[in-house]
């Protein structure tokens, strides 16, 4: 038997349910979001009215400060369950995937139905780590899970494959060391890709309504400097790997394929941004953010594009 139909079943129902879920953790974190925007705007007006307000004014409800506090709560309750609700999902998506890869018999990283699960996987992970050590960046869950969520809906439609076994090419054991790797460092790298978009945001105050509830510049900014430096090293690996596994399965380390020199081109441009980011004038500074933005980009049209569109060495998308 190449599949276990009856695994497989309950893997893309984990998938679906993981999907439910996190739309619910999104619905949670927007209105986390909404009732921040609530809470200033009612401590604004009763900062206002205790300027202007005399002494034989009478006192109105709310102007203790009890209605921005019942606000902020409520903000904060969102908040909570939002992230529970975000990490009731990963555990359905984890099982979805290793389900998968015990229906097929063998490791769940063959197409891009499943690489890109597991990226959407790695992201809510390393967002929730985030979270967890540094509370006062939940507002912004909802700008990382909205990609995410896309992520997760173009996957289980238009990416979506039956498990099958995999092409003779990626029968290997760098399967698991390389596509690994890489989809490890793709779902590390779209946090900063959004916090690098939000730092631009808030720098600029524009939109304004978006910008006035973001985190400081100064955390988006160390946010992305932190995360990248976590992930380059690890994007660099997989590069490598990939290099090795190349040269046992086409007798050569690099052939300036598409997904290669895409590849490759995300390389330097990450490379360009940590360098960037660590020389004195360029902390903080909206020209490191777009080319840590730019090497995002490069990522997911290397992701979509190639994969889908230009045909290489590397076309196992299966779509």
């Amino acid at each position: 038997m190449l599949v276990d139909p009856t695994i497989a079943m309950w893997s893309d129902r984990l998938f679906q349910a993981t999907l439910v879920v996190l739309l619910l953790a999104l619905v949670f974190a927007s209105l986390e979001y909404a009732a921040g925007r609530v809470a200033r705007a009612a401590a604004r007006q009763e900062e206002l009215a205790a300027v202007g307000a005399s002494g034989a004014t009478p006192a109105r409800p709310g102007d203790d400060g009890t209605a921005g506090r019942a606000t902020r709560t409520r903000a904060d309750r969102h908040g909570r369950i939002g992230v529970s609700l975000m990490i009731l999902a990963a555990l359905t998506h984890l099982g979805s995937i290793v389900l998968r890869g015990f229906a097929a018999y063998r490791w769940p990283l063959g197409n891009m139905y499943e690489f890109t699960s597991a990226l959407c996987l790695m992201a809510v992970g390393a967002w929730l780590v985030l979270v967890r050590r540094h509370p006062g960046l939940r507002p912004a869950g909802v700008f990382v899970l909205t990609p995410v969520v896309l992520l997760m809906f173009v996957t289980g439609t238009v990416l979506y494959l039956d498990a099958a076994p995999v092409v003779p090419a990626l029968q290997s054991y760098w399967i698991i060391i390389h596509v690994t790797t890489i989809t490890l460092a793709s779902g590390l790298l779209l946090v900063p890709g959004v916090a690098s978009l939000l730092f631009l945001v808030k720098r600029h105050g524009k939109p304004a309504s978006w910008a006035a509830k973001l985190p400081s510049a100064e955390s988006l900014d160390r946010l992305a400097y932190r995360v990248t430096v976590l992930a380059f090293p690890l994007y660099t690996f997989g590069i490598i790997t990939g290099a090795v596994w190349a040269e046992a399965a086409w007798g050569r380390f690099w052939g300036w394929d598409p997904k290669e020199t895409v590849a490759f081109v995300a390389w330097i441009l990450y490379a360009a941004y940590l360098h960037a980011r660590a020389t004195a004038g360029w902390k903080n500074s909206g020209a490191a953010a777009w080319i840590n933005t730019a090497g995002f980009a490069t990522i997911v049209f290397n992701l979509f594009f190639i994969n889908m569109v230009v045909a290489g060495l590397h076309s196992y998308a299966g779509v």
